[in-house]
């Protein structure tokens, strides 16, 4: 909607805002998520227009980013996903569980219906393979809380 990361970043954050000082007056809050997609549209309108009357004026060059774009990012997931299939079913589930799920150890215990140790084992074991196939480039495997003893 916006065409820049951390503007779209910065319209979330403010219409969750919005959403979360309207909370009260919300009739039904089923239709929550519904409200925060009208915020999100009218504050980015809103912003579109004060920009428009702010006379900002676009330079020759664009500045340089520090982020990749887009494509790389679509690239890198797609690296990594492909890399994720190629594991066991039960290192991909765990690693799924615990890195794209946030759960905890015993959460995905419970859902794998085994020992922490053996969720534990599972996700050591596919990490391993994954920086095999991968490489240790952080860029590939984003998973910074990752930590293999071998």
């Amino acid at each position: 909607m916006v065409n820049d990361v951390g503007l779209a970043q910065d319209l979330v954050q403010e219409a969750l805002t919005k959403t979360y000082v309207a909370w009260p007056r919300l009739r039904d809050k089923a239709n929550a998520e519904a409200y925060t997609r009208k915020a999100i549209t009218t504050t980015a309108i809103s912003w579109f227009r004060r920009k428009a009357w702010s006379h900002e004026k676009a330079t020759g060059e664009p500045p340089e980013r520090a982020t990749r774009d887009h494509a790389d990012g679509v690239a890198r997931s797609s690296a990594l996903w492909t890399a994720l299939q190629g594991l066991p079913v039960r290192q991909r589930v765990a690693i799924v569980l615990r890195y794209y799920e946030d759960l905890t150890e015993a959460q995905i215990a419970e859902a794998m219906g085994c020992a922490v140790g053996t969720v534990k084992s599972q996700v050591s074991a596919g990490i391993s393979k994954l920086r095999e196939r991968l490489g240790d480039d952080p860029d590939l495997l984003p998973l910074n809380d990752m930590v293999v003893t071998r």
